[in-house]
């Protein structure tokens, strides 16, 4: 494990000075019990049942939730109560181990055979939610896993020589009770995030027409002509491939940024600095690369999916882009955060799905890519949708960076008030 120094953490509450205890798994096991084997299903009367894509690193999703049978015979030990700790004992080599401490309704949820329940003594479960989820003690966790990358089990008695540190359970009530409050401020700005996103295209859904039509279902006032229909390639933008860009010419630095197919989302620039490439300056001479601006329109040409688009921000580097995206250049004849928001309206990339081709992997040529059809008001209105979605898409991208401040926050602290 750890040195004696390692029994202080490095940041702590007022008032708690005493060094934290070394303590082994089974020294505070009261009880283990793995769930029901009955099957569930997606028929929603019954019991809730708890699989193993419900139980998460911490926490609980449940966008996808299974239901037992109500004449099934599920028993009191196969029940979920407050501050039960849930493991998953059988995964792929990555998720194997995943657990989380219950902190939802009492007597309403089962498990299944796949988790454990573990009952403590002795120690904080809320706490225990958060030790547990350490790198120190995850990383224990997997050294016990047993079979391949993608079908590894954790034993539960396995677990019994996992090594932790344990302040008072005063210590450990008061940093339980501070990950809770930060966890549940993270799920509230999750929650408006969705919200926003949601609201989001249910616009993109009424202030375009649907079906054929040449009127939306929703307008600004003052507007009411019929928009017309126009291809893509018709509009009289500057419509131009990236370049050919192969992995001699790919560095971990270099002048130019590559914005690769991952960087463009629907409507949304992903940075993904972890990730980032670059292309050097003798290189571009080479090739002959054509640079890209902030203001270009990048359109993706491969799946997930084709066709979603992004106004470039200004990223402070020199850009390039691939062969697999498309680039537009501005035309006074259309309001470009208009053409974003249409590109990247579900009924447009329906339409690019079906035009596009491949067997291995989905892609839309630059050809039929500019037989898209866009419809078009007149351009008072575009710049009145392209206004009202550029503000919508600031509020959600600031929504957006107070989540992952938030997230941030907690793992520093997650490194910090452990030992």
């Amino acid at each position: 494990m750890k040195d004696n120094q390692a029994k202080y953490p490095q940041l702590r509450f007022k008032g708690f000075t005493d060094p934290w205890e070394e303590r082994k798994f089974k020294d505070n096991i009261v009880s283990i019990q793995t769930g029901t084997n009955l099957l569930g299903s997606a028929v929603n009367e019954g019991t809730p049942l708890i699989k193993m894509g419900n139980l998460q690193r911490g926490y609980f999703s449940f966008k996808k939730l299974e239901y037992l049978d109500s004449n099934s015979n599920v028993g009191s030990e196969d029940i979920v109560n407050y501050g039960d700790f849930l493991f998953n004992t059988r995964n792929t080599l990555e998720l194997v181990g995943k657990g989380a401490t219950w902190t939802g309704i009492s007597g309403k949820y089962a498990f299944n055979s796949n988790i454990a329940r573990f009952k403590f003594d002795g120690i904080d479960t809320i706490f225990f939610n958060y030790l547990y989820n350490t790198q120190q003690v995850i990383s224990q966790v997997h050294a016990r896993a047993v079979g391949t990358t993608s079908v590894s089990a954790v034993y539960p008695r396995d677990l019994n020589s996992l090594l932790y540190y344990l302040p008072s359970i005063e210590e450990q009530q008061k940093i339980g009770s501070f990950f809770k409050q930060l966890d549940d401020t993270i799920t509230l700005h999750q929650r408006k995030l969705a919200m926003l996103k949601e609201l989001k295209q249910g616009y993109l859904q009424k202030l375009f027409p649907q079906n054929g039509s040449k009127f939306p279902q929703l307008r600004f006032a003052g507007f009411a002509d019929a928009w017309e229909q126009r291809k893509l390639g018709e509009l009289g933008l500057n419509i131009s491939d990236g370049d050919w860009i192969e992995k001699q010419h790919i560095f971990e630095n270099g002048q130019y940024r590559i914005i690769q197919t991952g960087n463009i989302g629907v409507d949304e620039y992903l940075d993904k600095p972890q990730n980032a490439k670059y292309f050097r300056q003798e290189d571009f001479n080479q090739l002959k690369a054509n640079e890209i601006f902030p203001g270009d329109i990048v359109v993706c040409r491969l799946a997930d999916p084709a066709g979603r688009a992004v106004i470039l921000p200004n990223i402070g580097k020199q850009m390039v882009t691939s062969v697999d995206v498309a680039i537009l250049r501005p035309s006074s004849k259309i309001s470009f955060r208009f053409l974003v928001s249409q590109l990247n309206n579900p009924r447009n990339l329906k339409q690019v799905q079906i035009m596009a081709s491949g067997s291995t992997r989905t892609r839309i040529s630059r050809k039929n890519l500019e037989r898209e059809i866009i419809q078009l008001p007149n351009i008072n209105e575009q710049k009145k949708i392209g206004s009202f979605f550029s503000i919508l898409n600031s509020t959600i991208a600031l929504h957006q960076r107070k989540l992952e401040k938030l997230q941030e926050l907690k793992k520093g602290y997650l490194q910090k008030m452990f030992c």
